[in-house]
């Protein structure tokens, strides 16, 4: 599939193709699915409440290392993080290097730690330290490309997509047939079985011998499918209550069961539409109804920054403005798993630096109150769970700017309310919202239907009833 040649035939037909190689096998885009029952993929019970927190450990410190970072870990889990997500920590390639330090995601070998970090003893560390508090640790995989020093690339050229002239290549962009601009990584090839067999090798190394909990895997969407059932299959056979997130919107990756959670990407382009004021509240409702119907199980990720947006789209505060708080309030509320930034709750105001170091600067933490207030709430609320332990959305009243819904479940009770633009709004309650308490000022509601209720710019509302 990752051929030149195969390429093409895919952008005809729709197909795949399979090279003579009796090493090769045909890279499935389209598989037959097993059936419903044989592709259930419950979400792990330790996962049912919890939110993602994605670790950038270059920039998270001023030392760069893992050890610096775990002095955050009570921090953190006192904030109400439940799953660490480690941006890659694996040795970065020299060799079409970007920057002077490189990105993390041009990896040299999946089975080793970047020293810049630290030792694999110094990892374990945080994983038992984590593992201790309650925490979970979740690992970045990269297995669509390699840095161009990987071992592989000497040892098995094969592994690796070539040009008509045998030259190895970067990645292509399925859609156009030209080049990402990802230079500095090396594309691997799918119709090789044998590299398919390595990298879920290497994969199980880190659930079986580090004890790591999951996988979050970049670029999920451009590897194929039956990869994807091959992989899982092992690593949930391998441990069965490990959480895996896909960077990918391909409804499949749920259905099929190889994946527990997916990018929301269509919400969260949404969101930064509503907060430039091209698109309102009503959005959220038809864009909900289309998602909802593309899955029959699984959940999707929610947020508002992570990575690459704050380095290649902008900061929070760029993209939204003075909405931004809003904004978090209803990515930590909605329907799925909700995703932090490492460096929000500071809050991160600049882009950070890809490919040098550019520390986040840990000083005033002035929005910890604000997440510590939404993640223990998530936790504690069984009317915020994730998935299956989730309860649908309630609206409890229509406006054109202020999204209002409640969620309800197992005798927990959870409304919000959230003013969606730069303008005074007002709603009036289609339901009753009783028996609850408002989280930031501690006020007992009781509010009928037909109750008018006046939100300045941005302002947001959040009860519960625990």
């Amino acid at each position: 599939m990752k051929s030149i040649y195969t390429l093409f035939a895919f952008l005809i037909i729709l197909g795949t193709g399979c090279k003579s190689d009796s090493n090769n096998t045909s890279s499935k885009a389209e598989n037959s699915p097993k059936s419903e029952i044989e592709n259930a993929r419950a979400l792990p019970g330790w996962a049912n409440n919890a939110t993602i927190y994605e670790v950038n450990v270059r920039q998270y410190t001023p030392e760069g290392t893992f050890n610096a970072f775990a002095k955050h870990l009570p921090r953190l889990r006192n904030m109400g993080v439940e799953i660490l997500w480690f941006m890659p920590i694996f040795p970065i390639s020299e060799t079409k290097k970007k920057g002077s330090l490189g990105s993390y995601y041009a990896v040299t070998d999946f089975k080793a730690i970047n020293p810049e970090f630290g030792t694999i003893a110094d990892f374990e560390n945080v994983v038992n330290q984590a593992h201790t508090l309650g925490m979970k640790v979740i690992l970045d995989w990269v297995p669509n490309h390699t840095g161009w020093d990987h071992v592989w690339i000497k040892s098995n050229p094969e592994f690796y997509t070539k040009d008509k002239d045998g030259n190895i290549i970067d990645p292509v962009d399925p859609g156009t047939g030209e080049s990402w601009g990802w230079t500095d990584v090396a594309d691997l090839n799918y119709d090789n079985n044998d590299m398919r067999k390595e990298m879920i090798s290497d994969m199980l190394f880190w659930v079986n011998d580090q004890k790591i909990d999951g996988y979050r895997m970049d670029v999920a969407h451009n590897v194929p499918n039956d990869f994807w059932q091959d992989a899982t299959d092992q690593l949930y056979a391998a441990n069965d209550s490990i959480f895996m997130l896909a960077e990918s919107e391909t409804s499949d990756h749920l259905n099929n069961g190889y994946f527990h959670a997916i990018y929301g990407w269509g919400m969260h382009h949404l969101l930064n539409d509503i907060a430039k004021g091209h698109k309102n509240a009503n959005s959220i409702d038809s864009l909900l109804s289309i998602k909802r119907g593309a899955i029959t199980q699984g959940i999707y990720m929610n947020f508002i920054t992570n990575h690459d947006e704050n380095s290649w789209s902008g900061t929070v505060s760029e993209r939204m403005g003075d909405g931004a708080d809003a904004f978090a309030v209803l990515a930590a509320t909605f329907d799925g798993i909700p995703l932090v930034y490492g460096g929000q709750e500071e809050p991160l105001v600049r882009r950070l630096e890809f490919f040098e170091k550019d520390d986040i600067g840990f000083k005033k933490f002035e929005k910890n109150k604000l997440f510590k207030t939404l993640l223990n709430l998530k936790e504690r609320n069984k009317a915020l769970g994730n998935g299956s332990y989730s309860s649908p959305i309630i609206k409890i009243g229509d406006s054109e700017h202020i999204y209002a819904f409640m969620k309800e479940k197992d005798g927990d009770k959870v409304a919000v309310m959230v003013n969606l633009s730069n303008k005074k709004q007002q709603i009036r309650l289609s339901k009753a919202v009783l028996g609850l308490t408002n989280l930031f000022d501690g006020r007992k509601v009781e509010m009928g239907p037909g109750t008018i209720k006046s939100f300045d710019p941005w302002e947001y509302w959040v009860a519960s009833n625990r």
